[in-house]
């Protein structure tokens, strides 16, 4: 497909990555320190992340030959506002009594309505070279305070100066950079 594009002198690709490049599942590896950062190298801990790992490869070289420019959006686990779907909104609730169940990837989440717009903000961002960026929500999916969430899950970790008690752990400070993503939707917006 990329090789496709490129052939076809597409002026940008946007293809799905995803946070699983990062360590997710956080469950062999505790992370050292939070929120992650699109910057910090890939350390995928599955086939599935190391192939997603191994196309974000892929986009920079064929950037590299053919100059069309590549946005690989890592998006964490997409939330859905329709009642019954397997990731719905009303299932959130149940995870707070159990916050080890959710912190394979560090309690993150992202509303679907999101994702739709940050594949727009991608296509129109003015990106010349091969860029990846989370795509995640401001704020975890959880109750608890980031710092309850840490030392419950991850013992020793520390939190990068400045994080917000209820401040995404997966940062999405580069996408904010790069495409002027801001995102609109929380669990706390619809539930």
């Amino acid at each position: 497909v990329f090789q496709a594009a490129c052939f076809l002198f597409m002026q940008t690709v946007v293809w799905a990555s995803s946070e699983t490049v990062l360590g997710f599942p956080f469950d062999r590896e505790p992370p050292k320190i939070l929120p992650t950062s699109d910057d910090d190298p890939p350390i995928p801990t599955s086939s599935y992340g190391i192939s997603k790992a191994n196309t974000e490869d892929l986009a920079r070289h064929m950037n590299r030959r053919y100059g069309v420019p590549f946005v690989g959006l890592r998006f964490s686990n997409i939330f859905y506002d329709t009642p019954g779907h397997v990731t719905g909104y009303e299932k959130i609730p149940a995870f707070w009594d159990d916050p080890l169940s959710r912190r394979f990837n560090l309690w993150g989440y992202v509303d679907s309505r999101d994702t739709a717009d940050a594949c727009v903000q991608a296509l129109e961002a003015p990106i010349t070279g091969a860029e990846v960026m989370t795509i995640a929500a401001p704020d975890t999916i959880m109750r608890q305070t980031n710092a309850e969430l840490i030392a419950a899950a991850f013992p020793g970790c520390v939190l990068r100066p400045g994080t917000g008690p209820h401040e995404g752990l997966e940062s999405i400070e580069k996408a904010r950079k790069l495409i002027g993503y801001n995102p609109q939707w929380t669990w706390r917006r619809v539930l």
